[in-house]
């Protein structure tokens, strides 16, 4: 299901200067609000809320970009690891109902400890390690 207000959605029609690269289904931008440096985005050029209503060939397009993207945070920023993130659906903390893929660098020591990883959206239940 599309949705109807995408003349006010922030990714639909980003400032060109804000695209990294694009190709015929997707674009990467870095992230208006980065958690760490080079924080990017992956959004589908089509107005959708969810990654389940994108195309088969569009979910191709994206994670080819991010593949791209990684490459490209390899090379000029060097990090030591990526966190990868959606926020499907309200519930799970979506903003912005438009689709979009977190690439989130990690650097050694940019958190006190960072095990747990994406399970730190329950802070209750991240650290199972301890339980």
């Amino acid at each position: 299901m599309e949705i109807a207000n995408h003349h006010i959605c922030p990714f639909c029609n980003p400032d060109k200067s804000r695209v990294i690269v694009a190709n015929d289904h997707a674009m990467a931008i870095y992230d208006g609000f980065p958690v760490t440096p080079g924080h990017s985005l992956i959004v589908p050029k089509r107005h959708i809320a969810s990654f389940f209503e994108a195309t088969g060939e569009e979910q191709a397009a994206m994670l080819d970009l991010l593949t791209e993207i990684r490459q490209l945070l390899l090379k000029e920023r060097s990090p030591d690891g990526f966190n990868i993130g959606i926020n499907d659906g309200t519930a799970a903390g979506q903003t912005i109902m438009h689709l979009h893929i977190h690439l989130i660098p990690r650097y050694t020591g940019d958190t006190e400890d960072p095990r747990g990883g994406v399970r730190w959206i329950m802070p209750e239940k991240a650290p199972y390690w301890k339980k």
